[in-house]
């Protein structure tokens, strides 16, 4: 028994001592990479802490400067001017025991640590010493691994040692990113509240130090509400950990932070609006670089030829359109010649030109003026898109059997005919007239809205959500009524003109995009844009829709005014008009390129009657088209690559014909995707009985009926 005890006892001593052994060699080989990571961060130069950002240059397509960003409006601003509640806020949200560790906190890491794995809450052990060190060298932050944590943390260490927390605290305050191209406590409070840092209020503060983690996803320009409540769980956190009274708490919670319409103007800082969305674009690009050092080289996919023609096309059509007669709202003219001071409110105009290959925006312009607003209307405003969203609803048609040339009744809808239809909504087309039975391809061409609806209707509303969610257009559950076949949804334009592309690209969809590359200020590139080109639909129904909208534009559609003003190239294209004239657009393509057109008033309401896509929007189209003629992108023949093939079908049923069908004169010819050929013949004739000397005549209404049962 004691030998037996002696023997246990002895391999428990075997145990420790290995155990012992490889906890000394753990100890020593953590000793010894700590060492190494030491001495590789006493290679970086802590004077940089210090250092304000520097301003990136922004180059065109070809090399040419468009103008700077970041730094521009840089302001340093000392410790001890930053509001006090707001140096609380940071503390609380960022590192609560900041003035308690040496640049690591441990208790810290143990917490995130239990919350990832116990909790599943993402969460991080970043101290601002780290996210100081991080911040200030451009290296740290180019991707996230262990190599990268270890030096972060000696660097941490090392600004430990070399300065006071004060100091570090300034440093840090004065390289935060709050989003919108802003970084610095003083500009963000400048740029949010339009007040110094020095005066910011408890609920400004803990709005500011809740961006911070987030500063694109909770910028209060673009994300007001999840700002807010960002703010709120701040002022929570603080109350609990005792840096506010409940009185304190109460106030503050309660209080509507007023943030500004838009980011006051620098005379250094953005210039265009294409420099808008390039500052967008290089967020979301180095977005895990929320505090980027500045000193880059952006070369981007803007033509400034295309961009200054683009400018100049929207500026001196809606000028022709506010010496309309009858004409009732505040000119560009008269804003200015009052002060231009306070929100713009004259005609407004927006454009993006894409490059149908790469996505590449050639152009941009969010308005008229970007002195006078900078809010852009080409990237952030979401309209009702009108008759420009018909295209997809036909699409999806097509995908589903339709033919372009299958009769569609043009007479008005009747009641029970569209399933989940208000009764108080009874469309009409705009002439107030009925065509009768027409081609679907008319209907498109013609911009017909009795027959839009009955096309959605035989498509289908979950084909047509799903047609318009694979080319970028989301559509809100509200909008999931039949009132979306006519474009009763909102979108900005960037992204109804990305959508468009899948027409001239067969099916192929390429998301929009303005950075082609960048580079730090030693001439590495370290970032460059990557194809996003995907098969978004179907070729087969996306060349059967591209070759109508060619007849919008080339025949007498609503696009042909396009070549009473002199283009003859070929191109396609559609035009969207709202409600009681409130928004005007014309999204159209060339086998090189396609671009989009949108004008109306900030505050949707009429802008005159008989407004148009057709005599508004598509002129501005027009003239940007002819400088991509002049500026290498001249327009070819649009080629598909779906088989097309030549074939006779029955024009009721849009199958194949039977003997009843040509006995009837219901057969015509079609050239067709091969893909969509009918595999069936016609059913709706075969029980007919024709006789040798009269050709009957179907009751097409009822066999329409029929042949597309509401879905």
């Amino acid at each position: 028994m004691r030998k037996k005890k002696l023997k246990r006892f002895g391999r428990i001593r075997l145990i420790l001592k290995l155990g012992t052994l490889c906890g000394l060699i753990a100890l020593i080989g953590i000793g010894v990479v700590l060492g190494v990571y030491s001495l590789m961060a006493k290679n970086y130069d802590l004077k940089k802490l210090g250092r304000m950002p520097r301003s990136s240059v922004v180059f065109d397509c070809h090399g040419n400067e468009i103008g700077k960003l970041h730094g521009t409006g840089a302001r340093f601003v000392p410790i001890n001017q930053v509001s006090q509640h707001f140096v609380k806020a940071l503390l609380i949200r960022e590192d609560a025991r900041f003035y308690e560790h040496g640049g690591i906190d441990p208790t810290g890491v143990l917490r995130a640590a239990y919350r990832n794995v116990f909790r599943n809450k993402r969460e991080g052990a970043s101290t601002i010493t780290m996210q100081l060190s991080r911040n200030s060298f451009r290296e740290l932050m180019s991707q996230k691994t262990l190599h990268r944590k270890l030096i972060e943390v000696m660097l941490a260490r090392r600004i430990e040692k070399n300065f006071t927390k004060e100091q570090i605290l300034e440093f840090y305050v004065n390289r935060i990113f709050f989003g919108s191209g802003i970084y610095g406590v003083e500009m963000a409070s400048l740029s949010y509240f339009g007040k110094k840092a020095s005066e910011m209020t408890l609920s400004e503060s803990a709005m500011l130090a809740g961006i911070i983690r987030g500063p694109n996803r909770f910028s209060p320009f673009r994300h007001y509400d999840d700002a807010n409540s960002e703010r709120k769980t701040v002022l929570k956190r603080m109350l609990s950990e005792g840096a506010i009274q409940n009185k304190d708490f109460n106030n503050a919670m309660v209080q509507r932070v007023r943030v500004l319409k838009q980011r006051p103007v620098q005379k250094k800082s953005i210039n265009s609006y294409a420099l808008d969305a390039i500052r967008r674009d290089l967020n979301d690009a180095l977005s895990e670089s929320n505090a980027e050092d500045g000193g880059l080289k952006i070369y981007t996919s803007i033509d400034l030829r295309l961009q200054r023609i683009a400018e100049r096309a929207i500026e001196e059509g809606l000028l022709s359109i506010e010496k309309w007669p009858g004409y009732k709202h505040q000119t560009k003219k008269q804003f200015e010649l009052r002060g231009a001071k306070g929100t713009p409110n004259y005609l407004q105009g927006a454009a993006v030109l894409l490059n149908n290959e790469t996505g590449a925006v050639l152009a941009i312009v969010g308005g008229r003026s970007i002195k006078h607003s900078l809010f852009n209307r080409a990237t952030t405003a979401k309209r009702p898109i009108g008759s420009a969203f018909k295209p997809f609803v036909y699409t999806a048609a097509f995908n589903r059997g339709l033919m372009p040339g299958s009769l569609i009744d043009d007479g008005p809808l009747r009641e029970g005919e569209i399933k989940s239809i208000d009764v108080a909504w009874n469309p009409k087309n705009a002439d107030r007239k009925s065509m009768g039975l027409q081609s679907a391809s008319y209907g498109l061409i013609k911009s017909r809205n009795t027959m839009s609806v009955r096309v959605g209707n035989i498509a289908g509303m979950k084909s047509v959500t799903k047609t318009a969610a694979s080319v970028g257009i989301n559509i809100a559950d509200k909008n999931i009524t039949p009132q979306l076949f006519l474009g009763n949804l909102d979108c900005d334009l960037e992204s109804l003109t990305s959508a468009y592309t899948v027409f001239p690209n067969n099916g192929g969809r390429v998301p929009a995009f303005t950075i082609n590359y960048i580079e730090d200020s030693g001439g590495k590139v370290f970032y460059r844009a990557a194809a996003q080109s995907y098969p978004a639909l179907p070729s087969a129904p996306c060349a059967v829709t591209s070759k109508i909208l060619e007849k919008v534009v080339s025949t007498d559609g609503t696009g042909a005014r396009a070549r009473s003003l002199g283009f003859r190239k070929p191109a396609g294209g559609k035009t969207g008009t709202t409600n009681d004239f409130k928004d005007t657009w014309f999204v159209g393509f060339t086998d090189k390129v396609t671009c989009g057109v949108w004008a109306g008033l900030d505050e949707p309401q009429s802008i005159i009657s008989g407004a148009y896509g057709s005599n508004v929007a598509l002129p501005i189209w027009t003239k940007i088209m002819f400088a991509c003629e002049k500026y290498g992108y001249p327009a070819n023949e649009m080629i598909s690559s779906a088989t097309m093939t030549e074939l006779i079908l029955c024009r009721t049923s849009g199958q194949l014909p039977g003997k009843n069908c040509k006995k009837s004169g219901n057969t015509y010819r079609e050239k067709i995707p091969h893909d969509l050929v009918p595999k069936h013949l016609c059913h709706v004739h075969e029980n007919q009985t024709i006789t040798k000397n009269t050709k009957a005549k179907p009751n097409r209404l009822r066999v329409l009926k029929r042949l597309f049962q509401p879905n």
